[in-house]
């Protein structure tokens, strides 16, 4: 489970947009990017090395949760 608190104040660091926390994989994803952001024992990992490519279906996905 990741942390209110800390999701608020983290950005991607490639398009310094926000995250959304992802349950069923424990990643940060960025829809901006497209990126994923593993979280390892509890850490995001914000490393653009560490980070895969959202695929069409999670950024189609995350477009739908995002829209107000």
């Amino acid at each position: 489970m990741m942390d209110k608190k800390l999701l608020d104040i983290l950005v991607c660091p490639v398009s310094k947009a926000s995250l959304h926390y992802h349950r069923e994989t424990d990643e940060l994803f960025c829809s901006a990017s497209g990126l994923a952001y593993p979280i390892r024992d509890g850490i995001p990992v914000m490393l653009e090395t560490e980070a895969r490519k959202l695929t069409e279906a999670e950024r189609d996905a995350l477009k739908k949760q995002v829209r107000p």
